[in-house]
């Protein structure tokens, strides 16, 4: 985060306040997602979504529920917990079911339709809310307060490309 302090502390509390199915994943393996989510969405100040109060906050833990969803394990009734059977190797909408022989086919969407990493956003809720909610600082360049030039501490390279995500659009 190029040397500065994280702008959103992870809250369990708070997160799980706001996505209960996740009570049972617990606060380590929750801050790990958190911490992964930070990774693909700036935790800093120069992020654009400061601009709207409380956005970068939302934004984060829509992204580690979205992490969450994908990879937390599962208990016996198939909610994400922080030990069990582990989460489904299956990624993407499943779009074809058959019985007998048991069939299962996810489609992840068309990956040339809009951008390479929409379709990965798209296979959960959490995932999609967070595409959509980001579609306006994700297509237009973000020039305004906070906004950082190569050198500046929170310059994140993604951005001079026009992106949010340090390059990952």
């Amino acid at each position: 985060m190029n040397g500065q302090a994280p702008v959103v502390t992870f809250d369990f509390p708070t997160w799980i306040g706001l996505y209960p199915e996740f009570t049972a994943v617990g606060s380590t393996l929750g801050a790990s997602y958190f911490l992964r989510a930070s990774f693909l969405c700036g935790n800093e100040a120069c992020n654009p979504a400061n601009a709207v109060p409380g956005m970068l906050q939302s934004l984060l833990y829509l992204l580690t529920s979205h992490i969450a969803w994908l990879n937390a394990p599962r208990d016996a009734n198939g909610n994400p917990a922080a030990i069990g059977q582990p989460a489904s190797p299956i990624v993407g909408r499943i779009d074809q079911a058959s019985e007998g022989s048991v069939s299962v086919h996810a489609d992840m969407g068309d990956a040339t339709a809009g951008s390479p990493s929409q379709a990965w956003y798209l296979t959960t809720r959490y995932g999609s809310e967070f595409w959509y909610a980001t579609a306006g600082i994700r297509t237009n360049r973000y020039v305004g307060p906070g906004y950082c030039l190569p050198g500046q501490p929170g310059y994140w390279p993604g951005w001079a490309r026009g992106g949010f995500f340090g390059g990952i659009y």
